[in-house]
Formats: C-alpha cells, sequence, structure tokens
C-alpha cells in the first residue's frame, strides 16, 4: 500500500494530508475523503484511513486543523482525563462545517488530478465534529458526491447558519447516520429535526442508533467499541461498495 504526505493548497493555506493507494489490484479506484474528529491527526486515524484503502480505495485524509499550525499528536485518552477543551478548543475554533467545505474544493481538485482515481463522484466519511463536515461538504459540492457516512456526528441541526441540515435541499448523496446512544451532542430531538430535514428534501438515507457511547468508532478513545465498530466497518464498506462501485 501506497502511502504519500501531500500537501494540497487551500484558499485559506497549506493543508497537510495523508493518502493511501490499495495495495492490491489495479486502479484507478473510487476516491474517498475521510474527515477527522476533534483529536485532530494522529496514528488511530491515519490507521482507519489505511483501512478505507484496504477496501479499495483512494483514501485522502486531510489535517483541518492546518490554519492552527502544528499541534499534537494528541492522545485522546489523556486528552479527555483533563481540561480536553482548554487543549483542543483553540484548535477546533479554526475550522468548522463551512470552512471544511470550502477546504474540500482543493481536495477535489487533488483527487481529479490523480491517475488512480476512478469517476467524476467521491465518498466521504466523518467522525464526530467530522460528520457534520463531510454532509456540508456534500451538500456544498452536490454533483461531487455519491455517499456520505457519519458516525457518532454532532450537532447535525441547530439554528448556526452552518447546520449541515440546512443543506439537506442540495444533497444528491446517499447518507448513513450512525448515531451514538445517551449522546449529548445529538439528541433525539436533534436526530428528529436532521432526519425531518432530509424526507422533506428527499435525501436517501438510513439513520441508525448503536447501542455504545459517543466516540465508539475510535479505536485510541476510551470508548471504542470493537464489536459496534466492526459493524459500523461493514456499513461503511457496504455503502460504498453500493454507491462507488468498486468490487464487481
Amino acid at each position: 500500500m501506497a502511502h504519500e504526505r501531500p500537501i494540497i493548497r487551500t484558499a485559506d493555506g497549506e493543508c497537510p494530508t495523508h493518502l493511501f493507494t490499495p495495495s492490491s489490484g489495479q486502479g484507478p479506484w473510487p476516491g474517498v475523503i475521510l474527515y477527522m474528529d476533534a483529536g485532530g491527526i494522529r496514528p488511530a486515524v491515519i490507521d482507519m484511513a489505511q483501512r478505507l484503502a484496504d477496501g479499495g480505495y483512494v483514501a485522502l485524509l486531510p489535517d483541518l486543523f492546518y490554519r492552527h499550525g502544528p499541534y499534537g499528536p494528541f492522545v485522546p485518552k489523556e486528552v479527555f482525563a483533563g481540561d480536553f477543551r482548554a487543549t483542543l478548543g483553540p484548535l477546533i475554533a479554526t475550522t468548522g462545517n463551512d470552512k471544511a467545505a470550502a477546504d474540500t474544493a482543493a481536495f477535489l481538485a487533488y483527487l481529479d488530478g490523480r491517475d488512480d482515481v476512478a469517476g467524476d463522484r467521491v465518498g466521504a466519511v466523518g467522525f464526530c465534529m467530522g460528520g457534520g463536515m463531510a454532509i456540508a461538504a456534500a451538500g456544498t459540492y452536490p454533483d461531487r458526491f455519491a455517499a456520505v457516512a457519519s458516525f457518532h456526528g454532532g450537532r447535525l441541526a441547530t439554528d448556526a447558519p452552518t447546520s449541515p441540515h440546512l443543506l439537506a435541499p442540495r444533497l444528491q448523496a446517499e447518507l448513513y447516520i450512525a448515531a451514538a446512544q445517551d449522546d449529548a451532542s445529538y439528541p433525539p430531538d436533534m436526530a428528529a429535526r436532521f432526519e425531518a430535514a432530509l424526507d422533506a428534501a428527499g435525501v436517501p438515507y438510513r439513520a441508525e442508533t448503536y447501542p455504545a457511547a459517543h466516540g465508539w468508532m475510535k479505536p485510541d478513545f476510551a470508548v471504542y467499541d470493537q464489536v459496534q465498530a466492526e459493524r459500523g466497518w461493514a456499513e461503511l464498506f457496504t455503502l460504498f461498495d453500493r454507491t462507488l462501485h468498486v468490487r464487481g
């Protein structure tokens, strides 16, 4: 498997990324963008991008905290044991759904320039804060995304002008929304509001609540749940394989 470290120039600066390609088979392969969680780029997230590539994709993992400058890498179990808002707050403040969506123009242009990326439409997957970012990106560039998955994504339907649910009328991608139980960042009333927006816009989607805590997909989180994480990976690959036409 090839692992590259391209620097992608966006409207706001230079964004470091990790790029993985499958280690076997003949390309080109569909492209997938992974929108990170608030813990930033670290070994566990890099491994998740590699797993996407293992499944038959060109996987792009951008560092959405690039506007902040150097940081970490953080060890989530240590960060969340202390004042995580003091540690992560300054980094989170440098990005958001709107900024990540704007950055996506450069990510798409980069993937378009690669001979090993197939097709005009890509997939996106986001974790925690990245869930809303992935949806916002697909709503901003609706003709470029075939499928989007959000795992324990929070704040998907709020009164903020950058709330992902406001982009529902623009979405052309199929969505998979995997929520955590008892998640303060995505309570049942918010889920109902988000799904109502998708229903009104006629967006194809499937929403499930996993019997796991917020962050269950991340192997370096204290709440990691291997059984439910494997279920999530299976759902993700089922979605991408069907909509991006990877394996015959």
